[in-house]
């Protein structure tokens, strides 16, 4: 699907700013994401709605560097990572374990079911860090994975670190019928609080009550309007908010990027156990590695990461 509604994140206010929000919708970037890897279908669909959650908290966020939204789990999937730039170049990659997959589906009965993020990734941690890469220390956020959905685990996170009133609402498709596109989306909105936020002349039992009627609009979103490809963002947001001063502040487009290369290569490399880099050599003797994220083969000779492990000597 080629349609300028999706892979687009529109930023918005209701009732003069007191409330804050984003929504987005993915098509192409999941393409270009789940189409350089042989992922089963459970764990598509888990990394597409990552992917859709991290790009909706990378938009409420002002920074320039990168996003990362890391979810690491002790179940068959142990890993979900996605990474958003402040330019709108996103990359997500899984790692899964096939075996304990197909078990987990034996046991649960659910092998023509697309299981949850919470049920694939078990106990563990999510983390959410901010990087602005210019020699300022990290800003990282870690929650327990407690909740029957990513959406749960991720109101989790806002309400122990954040702190502040949250209303999240994930979507994701699966390919169906001739169509073989993953498509993904979100609602998130956020109420400003009264004391050192966005001057409003709301008191606080007002803004209790609307963020009550707001959060009720918010769970009426349905998956086919969400995925209707003939309507926009606006239209969409209209039809929830228009009862509450809805203003669309901006957008911002997202497209898949890596930044993977052959040097961030050899310096992972140069880090390894020599049985690890024994494990990963050829035949020919050259060492291959894989980016996890783009599945760009890059391939080196032993000279090649000897002398490179000299030179940061």
């Amino acid at each position: 699907m080629d349609n300028k509604n999706f892979d687009v994140c529109a930023s918005f206010f209701l009732e003069n700013g007191a409330v804050v929000g984003r929504f987005v919708r993915l098509n192409q970037v999941l393409e270009d994401i789940l189409g350089k890897h042989n992922y089963p279908l459970n764990v598509s669909s888990a990394l597409a709605e990552t992917t859709a959650l991290a790009a909706l908290c990378a938009s409420m966020l002002k920074f320039d560097g990168l996003f990362t939204l890391q979810i690491q789990g002790n179940g068959p999937v142990s890993l979900l990572v996605v990474d958003v730039n402040s330019q709108g170049k996103i990359r997500s990659c899984a790692k899964f374990d096939a075996q304990k997959l197909e078990d987990a589906k034996q046991l649960r009965k659910t092998q023509d079911i697309v299981e949850s993020v919470a049920h694939l990734v078990g106990g563990g941690y999510m983390a959410l860090t901010v990087d602005e890469q210019k020699g300022a220390r990290p800003y990282q956020g870690v929650v327990d994975l407690k909740g029957k959905t990513l959406t749960e685990l991720a109101l989790r996170y806002f309400k122990n670190s954040e702190q502040i009133d949250t209303a999240l609402k994930l979507f994701v498709k699966t390919p169906q019928g001739e169509s073989q596109s993953f498509l993904a989306g979100g609602l998130l909105l956020q109420k400003v609080p009264l004391k050192g936020g966005k001057e409003t002349q709301l008191n606080e039992d007002t803004l209790n009550r609307l963020w009550e009627d707001i959060t009720a609009f918010t769970n009426s979103l349905k998956p086919e309007e969400v995925f209707d490809a003939n309507l926009s963002s606006t239209e969409i947001l209209h039809r929830l908010f228009h009862a509450n001063n809805l203003q669309i502040s901006g957008t911002k487009n997202f497209s898949f990027g890596c930044r993977c290369s052959r040097e961030k290569l050899l310096t992972t490399l140069s880090s390894f156990e020599p049985k690890d880099i024994k494990d990963m050599t050829l035949e020919n003797g050259l060492i291959e590695a894989t980016c996890n994220f783009c599945a760009q083969k890059y391939v080196f000779t032993p000279d090649e990461l000897s002398n490179f492990e000299k030179n940061l000597q």
